[in-house]
Parts: structure tokens; C-alpha cells; sequence
């Protein structure tokens, strides 16, 4: 079963990763153009500004479990490079606790109601003549909060099969 958990897991770090490298591809690319597009030819599109804009969000959302995975997050404590591997374990497992999964949980529950509002709307841009599909991109939020759980446990899980105390 936690081969399972991992395998699924690291599908999950692969779709976020893709859609971050997806995201990031498309804000360069629509920034690249609303310039040349401005600057060049005196023009501007709104619903370029509006996949940038989208793109951007999708990129910072995706963002938080693909660094949690890589374990590429700030850690605050100043103490934990001295301290054994087993505090580290401990202090991570804490975090998750106490920390990360009431905090996304809190994400995921606050704001299911709103994503299912925007789904039932079909809500598009809020700019007159604005570009459609932000019900989508409200629905990378409680998707994102979701990853970043699973890839919080998963992350615990991992350290724990290493003999760090637990």
C-alpha cells in the first residue's frame, strides 16, 4: 500500500511539474508578445494579458508541491543543521501535523464553495471581453492544496523508511 502511495505520489509531482513547466512556457511566451505587440506595433490584446495572467497563476499554485517535493522549502529553524537526522524527521512530521495539512486543508474547504460557484457559472474574465475559462483556473487551487498534502505525507513517509527515529 505505501508503494502505491508513492507511485502515486510521484505521478502526482510529474503532472504538477509538467504544468508548471507548461505555465511557465506560456506567461514567457504571451509577455514576449503583449511587449512586441505594445511596444512594436502600438496594439494590445486583453485576452493575451489574460493568459499571462492565468498562466502566472497556475505557475505559483503548482509551484508550492513541486518544491515541497524537492525539498526545496525555507525552513525557518535555525538549530536544525546541528541536530541529528532524527530531529529533522521529527520536526518535519510536526510541520505536517500541526502546519501543512490544516493550513491546505483550510485552503481545500474554504474554497471548494467558491471553485463550485465559478464551475456552475462558467466564469470568465473579469475585463469586458475578456477571456473565458476561469472557472479553470480557480479549480488549480484546491488541486494544488491537494498535491501539496499528498506530497507533504509522502515526503514524511519517505524519511521515515530511512530510520530517522521513527
Amino acid at each position: 500500500m505505501r508503494q502505491i502511495f508513492f507511485t502515486f505520489s510521484a505521478l502526482l509531482d510529474r503532472i504538477a511539474l509538467w504544468l508548471c513547466l507548461g505555465a511557465a512556457s506560456v506567461l514567457t511566451l504571451m509577455v514576449l508578445v503583449i511587449v512586441v505587440l505594445r511596444y512594436g506595433f502600438g496594439q494590445g490584446h486583453l485576452q493575451l494579458q489574460d493568459v499571462a495572467s492565468y498562466a502566472f497563476a497556475v505557475l505559483v499554485i503548482f509551484s508550492i508541491p513541486v518544491c515541497l517535493t524537492r525539498e526545496g522549502h525555507v525552513r525557518v529553524e535555525v538549530f536544525s543543521e546541528q541536530m541529528p537526522p532524527a530531529y529533522r524527521y521529527w520536526a518535519d512530521v510536526v510541520a505536517l501535523v500541526f502546519f501543512l495539512v490544516p493550513v491546505f486543508g483550510l485552503i481545500l474547504w474554504a474554497w471548494w464553495p467558491q471553485m463550485l460557484y465559478s464551475w456552475s457559472i462558467r466564469e470568465a474574465s473579469l475585463e469586458t471581453g475578456g477571456l473565458g475559462g476561469l472557472f479553470l483556473v480557480k479549480t488549480a487551487l484546491p488541486l494544488g492544496a491537494a498535491m501539496t498534502i499528498v506530497q507533504g505525507l509522502a515526503l514524511v513517509l519517505r524519511k521515515g523508511g530511512r530510520d530517522h527515529g521513527a
